[in-house]
């Protein structure tokens, strides 16, 4: 009985040990082995095996990449304002035994440091430029937190600020200040659709004013080619009535026929002269009135002869 029960003894020290011994490490993750106290590797992932009573296992970090929430705080901006600020911290150990024998609590310690580094990086800027220069205060943050928590083997990779909450009475500011610059960005808007609108109408004013003018202008070369087209044509007739009067007078008697023409026309004129006068009038020269009667009276008579011929 003694025999059975140190058996079982046995056999359930073995497996301890052995579950003791071997030590399986999870993916991204790594295990600080220590011996005596000091340390002596660090477990990757896989199957290990740890001496017991001799090594130990004394940390165990993840590889993986952390999420670390900052808390709010109250920073200072340059120009004096009090705006509360919170943000997320990403990092990953990327040195296990320095993240292990470094520092403390390296999660805590690198939160405090993204802080203090935001109240700096704020506190070089106007309240009007952290909200705009958010990336650019993003990128100091990192710089200065990795550089600072190198040698604690730890990696910051980003760091993201959440939001800025300026006070109550600076929110109040911000927005009458947004509702001035509204009413101001309206009021230019404004003048501007009636500055073009005054430009577009002096524009259709003078486009109408150009082609009125040209109009005109058409207008009156149409009239002067139409005047200059009837002044030609008037002068090709009164040339042809020349050309076809010298040509009757190259015919017989064709000079009598002008002078007892000319002698009627001038009678005529003559009676519609005295007819509308109320004063006579008599031609100065009387001897070229008889000469033309002469005349007239000559080639009525050489008429009449040629006649009886």
């Amino acid at each position: 009985m003694f025999s059975i029960i140190v058996t079982y003894a046995v056999a359930l020290f073995v497996i301890v040990m052995f579950f003791k011994l071997v030590r399986i490490v999870p993916e991204q993750e790594s295990f600080i082995v220590e011996q005596f106290g000091k340390y002596r590797k660090t477990l990757g992932s896989g199957l290990h095996l740890v001496i017991p009573f001799v090594q130990r296992i004394a940390y165990k970090h993840t590889l993986k990449e952390e999420v670390i929430d900052v808390d709010p705080q109250v920073c200072i901006t340059k120009d004096n304002v009090q705006v509360t600020v919170d943000g997320i911290l990403y990092l990953k150990v990327v040195d296990p035994a320095k993240a292990s024998y470094g520092i403390e609590n390296y999660r805590y310690a690198t939160a405090q440091l993204a802080k203090t580094t935001m109240r700096s990086a704020i506190g070089k800027l106007e309240l009007d430029r952290t909200f705009s220069e958010r990336e650019e205060v993003n990128d100091n943050i990192v710089k200065a937190v990795d550089e600072a928590s190198d040698p604690w083997g730890i990696k910051v990779t980003r760091y993201e600020i959440k939001d800025i909450t300026p006070t109550d009475t600076i929110e109040q500011a911000m927005e009458q200040q947004m509702r001035a610059e509204r009413e101001k960005r309206a009021e230019v808007l404004s003048s501007e659709g009636d500055k073009e609108s005054k430009i577009n109408t002096s524009k259709g004013e003078r486009e109408e004013a150009i082609n009125i003018s040209k109009g005109e202008r058409m207008r009156r070369i149409n009239v002067a080619e139409g005047e200059a087209k009837a002044i030609e044509i008037l002068a090709q007739a009164t040339a042809e009535g020349l050309r076809e009067v010298a040509s009757a007078l190259q015919e017989p008697k064709g000079k009598t026929a002008m002078s007892i023409r000319l002698a009627e026309q001038y009678i005529v004129r003559m009676g519609e002269i005295l007819k509308n006068s109320e004063v006579s009038v008599l031609p100065h020269d009387i001897a070229n009135l008889k000469g033309l009667f002469q005349t007239l009276l000559s080639g009525i008579s050489s008429q009449h002869e040629g006649g009886v011929e």
